[in-house]
Formats: structure tokens, C-alpha cells, sequence
């Protein structure tokens, strides 16, 4: 299970930490859903999820101004902060009561401000959870953006994959990663590619080395993050495989449990495989906006046959 320390989230969504004391460092975030504390506030634990970071609007905010710091209160609250949830947040720039900074104290739990409306922290909160806490492998890859689609070359060590990317670059599409990909599943739909950060926009090339594309090529040459679209799969050219020529079903490859579409591209000398590339990813595309080329070519086909009979 991946984890972020209350400090990186505290940074990220510049919160104001009323209990500096507490050392943020040692408290891990693994949880990527949030929980309003409304009904644990009057005093129901049962089914809480104390693994999740605690949000208080206006409405947990007017109820806690509503209630009487008494001795029941004091021992909800003191129930309350004895789950030792990561953090319990107050949102819009609400302050929190003294009783509850002392039970929170108590139980070293942080208790945090943002200026932010609950809807839009929330939202944020989640999003950006989901993102940092997503379930990931590492693949020996390259990854392009190629006219916006996410276009992961892979294939065998020394097959072409960086020089196919370096081409790509040079006619104006953008480097992710090469050599290693890493992969977050963010959700059952979408894969999000990035490069570890020692090796992040460089490219090694055999008989030259490794090369700094940002520094040669510009800012425009490269970017941070980018939605897996698309797989081509380098592989040398065998004269007895049949492979496909017109592309009616689609092929996948399958990564953490979501599957891309990919197509196999043999290698031989003489083709171009960054026009390759550039043409599967623009007839990605298509596809997605509901335009097949083969579909189109086998219904010509079909109706020409259906004439001449």
C-alpha cells in the first residue's frame, strides 16, 4: 500500500497547521477518501473509518458553535480524537474551539485550516489522493505525447524505442520518459504515465549517450504527465508471422487491470517509425471519435460485392 506523509498534503493544499507541535512528518495519509465527522460528532462511532482525513464544514462548524462544551461533549470529542485520524480539517477559513485543539493535542492529531469552500477542498482532496496513492508499476518503456494521445513504445532492449521517440521529438511531439515508464492507475478507465525523477527528460541513445532533451530541444519538447492512449509494441521482423492488416478488431494490452489498445509493428530496415507511430496515434483518434478506416474499407467491400451479385 502506497502512502504520503501529512506534510506533503499540508504543502499541496497550503493549509495552516494549528497544532505545529505535532510533527507531520510521522503521520502517513493512505487513505484517498475523506469522511465529514457529522454523526461521530454527536457521539456514533460505529462503521467510522478513522484511516481517512476528517473535513468539517459550515455545517460541523455551526454544530460544534451550537453544543455546550460539556462533560458529555468533552468525552465525545475525547472519543472522538482517540481514533488518531490523520488530520481533521476546517474548511473556509473556520476556526476551531479550544476543547477540541486540547483533545486533538491529547491524541496528536493535527487540526488544519484551508480557505477553500468544502466542495472545491473536497473535490481537490480527493483528486489529488487518488493520484498520489494510486496503485503503479514501473515498465521498460518510452512514452510520447504524440497530438495529445499517450503513445507508449515498447518492445525489446536495443529494438529502436528511443530513437523513434527521438524522431518523434524533432517533428514536434513531447517526451514523457524513456528507458522507464512509471504507471498509476488512477481509475478503471485511465492510466497515467510519468518518468522517474533521476532519469526525467533525458534520452539515451547507443553510440552517443545519454542526451538532455529539454536542454537541446526546449521546454516544448517535454512534459510532466500523460494519459497511457495507446501501446505500440516494437518487435523484429519474422516472415512466417501473419500480422494484421486491416485492423477490424481491436488488440490490448493489459496493465494493472485496465486494458489499451496496442498494435504489433515488426521492424525491418527502411520503415519509418516515427510516421508510423504518428499515423496510429491520429487513427486512434479517429477510432475514438467513431471513425474506422477498416470498417470503412470491408463495408465498401461488402456493398461492392452485394452489387455485382
Amino acid at each position: 500500500m502506497y502512502s504520503i506523509t501529512l506534510t506533503q498534503f499540508i504543502e499541496k493544499l497550503n493549509l495552516k497547521n494549528h497544532l505545529p507541535e505535532i510533527n507531520t512528518d510521522e503521520i502517513l495519509i493512505k487513505d484517498p477518501d475523506i469522511n465529514r465527522p457529522a454523526v461521530q460528532f454527536s457521539g456514533f462511532f460505529e462503521h467510522f473509518d478513522a484511516s481517512r482525513i476528517q473535513i468539517c464544514g459550515n455545517v460541523e462548524h455551526a454544530y460544534i458553535t451550537s453544543i455546550q462544551d460539556d462533560e458529555a461533549t468533552l468525552e465525545i470529542f475525547d472519543r472522538f480524537f482517540s481514533h488518531k485520524f490523520p488530520c481533521l480539517v476546517f474548511c473556509r477559513g473556520l476556526q476551531p474551539q479550544q476543547f477540541i485543539l486540547d483533545a486533538a493535542k491529547k491524541y496528536g492529531v493535527p487540526v488544519l485550516t484551508s480557505e477553500a469552500t468544502t466542495s472545491a477542498f473536497v473535490h481537490e482532496t480527493v483528486r489529488w489522493l487518488h493520484v498520489e496513492l494510486a496503485p503503479r508499476i514501473s515498465i521498460h518503456a518510452v512514452l510520447v505525447d504524440v497530438y495529445g494521445v499517450g503513445v507508449m513504445i515498447m518492445g525489446e532492449s536495443g529494438i529502436g524505442k528511443s530513437e523513434a521517440a527521438l524522431e518523434l521529438i524533432k517533428r514536434g511531439h513531447r517526451l514523457v520518459s524513456d528507458d522507464v515508464v512509471e504507471i498509476k492507475k488512477v481509475s478503471d478507465d485511465t492510466l497515467v504515465g510519468t518518468a522517474p525523477d533521476i532519469t526525467r527528460h533525458f534520452i539515451e541513445l547507443r553510440g552517443i549517450g545519454i542526451i538532455d532533451v529539454k536542454a537541446l530541444f526546449g521546454f516544448e519538447c517535454v512534459k510532466m504527465t500523460q494519459a497511457i492512449d495507446l501501446v505500440i509494441n516494437l518487435e523484429e521482423w519474422d516472415k512466417e508471422t501473419n500480422y494484421d492488416r486491416l485492423g477490424l478488431e481491436n488488440q490490448y494490452t493489459e496493465f494493472l487491470g485496465n486494458k489499451v489498445v496496442s498494435h504489433n509493428i515488426p521492424i525491418r530496415p527502411g520503415r519509418n517509425l516515427a510516421i508510423i507511430v504518428e499515423s496510429a496515434a491520429v487513427n486512434h483518434r479517429q477510432k475514438e471519435m467513431g471513425y474506422n478506416a477498416a470498417q470503412e474499407l470491408y463495408n465498401r467491400v461488402t456493398n461492392n460485392m452485394n452489387k455485382n451479385k
